[in-house]
């Protein structure tokens, strides 16, 4: 955290002495007229006109989580299965006002689009999965269907897939703006290199990036 000091420089003056037949003279020099502009040149100085202005500020959400938990059963020597956040081993049916049918969503305006970037917090044990990847999928409005993966929050690159098995590997959706949508998380894993059964814990990530423009 950045940290901000003020430093305060005191400096020690001689009392001041007036010369009063000074005063005299320069009183007698200006006349009484040149007294009154001085006067009131002194007082337009200490009495100057302000203006201000007041700013709202609206906040904007581009982002709504979905489902926040989900529970998968996975076999021992399976290879290139799917499952579905949400969903499990199948894709959910969607509805709108239920938030366990869909992983997140986006809402943009006619001002900002908006990418949102997907990645693990922690990588998953490559000496237990052989593969573990990950994909998105938006609702059409009819269906889920694969959405487009870009490897940064600008630009055109694009993906296969996140590498769940590399920790920091991303990816990100970007989506255009005044749309409403809705994701799903789609994984392929192969759990496939030991007869572990103790329980595998992933945690997805989505971190939403307002952008001027892709």
């Amino acid at each position: 955290m950045a940290n901000y000091h003020n430093q305060i420089w005191i400096t020690r003056a001689r009392g001041c002495f007036f010369d009063l037949n000074a005063l005299r003279r320069i009183g007698a020099f200006l006349g009484l007229n040149g007294i009154l502009v001085l006067a009131a040149l002194t007082i337009i100085g200490l009495a100057l006109v302000t203006y201000s202005a007041t700013v709202q500020v609206n906040p904007i959400q581009q982002f709504t989580i979905g489902t926040t938990s989900d529970s998968w059963t996975v076999y021992v020597n399976e290879v290139n299965q799917v499952r579905y956040l949400s969903g499990g081993s199948s894709q959910p049916t969607f509805n709108a006002s239920d938030t366990d049918t869909y992983a997140f969503k986006v809402v943009t305006d006619a001002n900002k689009v908006c990418a949102v970037k997907i990645e693990l917090t922690e990588a998953i044990n490559s000496s237990e999965f052989s593969n573990f990847n990950i994909t998105a999928q938006y609702w059409t409005g009819a269906a889920w269907a694969d959405a487009t993966l870009y490897d940064a929050a600008t630009g055109s690159t694009t993906k296969s897939f996140i590498d769940g098995l590399t920790g920091g590997d991303a990816g990100y959706i970007q989506q255009a703006v005044s749309t409403t949508t809705y994701y799903l998380i789609k994984v392929t894993y192969s759990y496939d290199l030991v007869d572990e059964t103790d329980q595998v814990t992933a945690t997805f990530q989505y971190t939403p990036l307002p952008q001027d423009s892709f």
